[in-house]
Formats: C-alpha cells, structure tokens, sequence
C-alpha cells in the first residue's frame, strides 16, 4: 500500500536548504528523510531554533511512502563501509540526491512488520523519549511488536507515530444534491444510483474490509471461508465500481466522471479544501486507520538528536501546528478550536469518538491469510 499527496497544498517545504552552523566535520548533524508535506517546514525551523548548538539538520521531502521504504531495503543492500558513523548529508530539500543512509525516515504503519521482519529498522530506546507516556495507549501498542512483525505488548518499540488519518469516503455535493440523498456509511455504495459510478482503491485490504465492515466484521478478520455472502457482496459491489486505482482516483471526481471515491485522507482533504464540490465523511460503522511514523534504520547510532526531535514533534504545540497545516490528525491529544480548521474538514478532522472507537489499523496478517485476500480480490475484479 502506498499513498502520495496530490495538488500539494502550502505545506510542503519552500526552503531550499536548512543548516545551522558554518560546517566543519565535527559539527553534530542530523539527517531526516520524510514523506513530502508531513511536516510543515515551520516546524522544521522551530526546531532548529530550540537547539543549544549548531547543527546540520538535513530534511530531504521524498513523494510516496513506497520510495521510503524501497530506499530502506537498498541501505541494507549496501557494503556496510557505508554505514558509518558520522556521516554527513548536506541535501537541499526537494534535491533528487538522496543521502546514503539517513538517521530517521518515515515509513507508514503497513510496512513496519515486513521492515522489522527484513531487519530493515531497529528498536528505539524508549527511555531516551521524554513524551513516550504522553502518547494514549492505542498508539503505543501499534509500534510494540515482536521480531516477526506483528503486534506483542511484550516486544519491542520500533517506531513513533507523529500523524495519522483514515480511510475516508470522498463525493460531488451538486451530484447528490439530485439525488437528494448524501453518503454516510459504506452501505450506500451498493445503491442502484451509484452503479458505475464509484472509484475504489486497487488494494485488496481496503476493498474486502469496507465489505467486512458493512457485515459488522473486523478488517482484521483472519478467516474469510467462514463470512457468508462476502463473496457475493463483493461482486455486487465491483459492479458499482468505474474502476480502481490508489493514485489517480481523485481527478476523475473532481471532473465528474465519478461521483464517488473510497480514498486516504491525507489525499482528499487538501484537495477538498480547494474544491467546494467534494465533501467528505468517515463512514459510520467504522473504517481503516493508518499512522506516518519515524523509524531508525539499522545500523545507525541512536544518536540522541534523533529523539529529540520525535519529542519535539509530540509536544502539544508542536502537534497542533502539523494537525492544522498537514491536514492529518494527530496521536497526541490537542485542544485544537474549531475556527483554526478549514470549514470543509473541520468535522472530520475533529473526531468523532464512537466512529474513531469502531476503526481500527490494518493489522500484519499471516501469509496464507494475506493470500487469501489477493485472491479473492483478483477473483472479483474479473
């Protein structure tokens, strides 16, 4: 799975290049590769101003997810001559160099149980992050898994999750205003008017699990032999749907040759903000969550740099200003006021506890099982 942000919005980096200090190889640095508009380049240089001394901080925008976790798994291929300690990368932001390893990178939540499996990242030293308590359980317990991958309150810490957002249901006002009905919940996609009507996303998670919701059933579900007439939901739904795709699903809807997209947040809302004929909602009976977390790469120091800035980006402040200007929630708890959010999102990006309560994370799942829904995806799709 990988998301891309699309009409970048004013949240991504305008600096050309941030660097403290007139170089010079002791100089302490730290280099961060990171999904391009996930944090706000203000945030960036608050940082760099509460710093005690100089330093090279290197930021380097990359613009999907997948690039991240492919450039992971090229460090590891490469001699360990270049893992050195010391390393110095002094990148202007949006440079197609890319450092040759880096001491933090965002990777997506989906990628953690391959990245630990593979060996690609190593544990964090939680005692060296000072806001670790202040992050609510839920977060905690996703980052806590065991050499494998999947989740164990008795493993290990592998990452810190600094924004989060959903899958959303994405669709044209003046469209349903004919209808004189507006989406809600994943049940409305099965509706007569909408058939050939809807984009969804080309990945086989998402698609079986919006079916599972509706049957009231996990996203998680391990056991898909024993849902009865989730097959048969499945076809009737891939009637409904134009087609599929997980990049360009949303110039289409903006166009009308859709009136209906199943997308990622952090795809939709900036686009929704700047077009007042979409709207969005999270469907009712609960949806996919996904989190952007910082992970170390193996064979990096744990430089004490690297924490300081996962703390930094937890300090309520700190997570406020992501939240507003990335338009992607935060994992810790903020007292945001509702005039600070663009009226067009401003109910979805203030949670709804009993929707938030009945979402969950795509879960790692054994191989067979994982199988099994590429399978019955690429069945359907025929």
């Amino acid at each position: 799975m990988y998301r891309r942000s699309f009409l970048q919005g004013a949240t991504t980096f305008a600096l050309a290049q941030m660097l403290l200090g007139c170089g010079g190889n002791k100089q302490t640095s730290l280099s961060v590769q990171l999904l391009k508009g996930s944090i706000p380049g203000q945030v960036v240089d608050q940082f760099r101003r509460n710093l005690e001394k100089e330093v090279n901080l290197n930021f380097a925008p990359v613009e999907q997810l997948q690039s991240l976790f492919e450039e992971l798994q090229s460090w590891y291929n490469q001699p360990q001559a270049n893992h050195q300690k010391g390393l110095r990368f002094n990148l202007p932001f949006g440079s197609s160099q890319k450092p040759n390893i880096a001491d933090l990178v965002t990777l997506g939540d989906y990628w953690l149980k391959t990245s630990i499996e593979k060996k690609l990242i190593q544990p964090l030293e939680v005692e060296q992050l000072k806001q670790w308590a202040v992050l609510p359980q839920r977060w905690r317990e996703l980052v806590t898994r065991n050499e494998q991958g999947f989740l164990d309150t008795q493993g290990k810490v592998w990452a810190a999750p600094y924004r989060w957002g959903s899958t959303v249901i994405v669709y044209r006002r003046d469209k349903f205003q004919q209808l004189g009905w507006t989406p809600t919940d994943w049940s409305d996609l099965w509706r007569t008017e909408l058939r050939d009507r809807i984009s969804l996303l080309n990945h086989p998670r998402e698609v079986i699990g919006l079916v599972l919701k509706k049957l009231g059933k996990s996203y998680n579900t391990e056991n898909l032999d024993a849902i009865p007439g989730l097959e048969a939901e499945l076809r009737a739904l891939n009637q409904q749907v134009k087609f599929y795709d997980s990049t360009r699903y949303l110039e289409p809807l903006i166009i009308g040759d859709t009136w209906l997209a199943v997308g990622w947040s952090d795809d939709v809302l900036p686009v929704v903000t700047r077009y007042p004929q979409l709207a969005v909602v999270t469907p009712l009976s609960g949806t996919a969550l996904w989190a952007d977390v910082w992970v170390k790469p193996m064979g990096i120091n744990q430089a004490n740099l690297a924490y300081k800035w996962i703390d930094f980006c937890w300090q309520p402040n700190i997570a406020e200003q992501i939240f507003i200007l990335t338009k992607t929630n935060s994992p810790i708890p903020t007292n945001i006021r509702a005039s600070n959010i663009q009226e067009q999102i401003r109910n979805f990006l203030l949670n709804n506890d009993e929707i938030l309560g009945k979402s969950e994370f795509l879960q790692p799942l054994p191989l067979a099982v994982a199988a099994q829904y590429k399978s019955i995806f690429a069945k359907i799709k025929i």
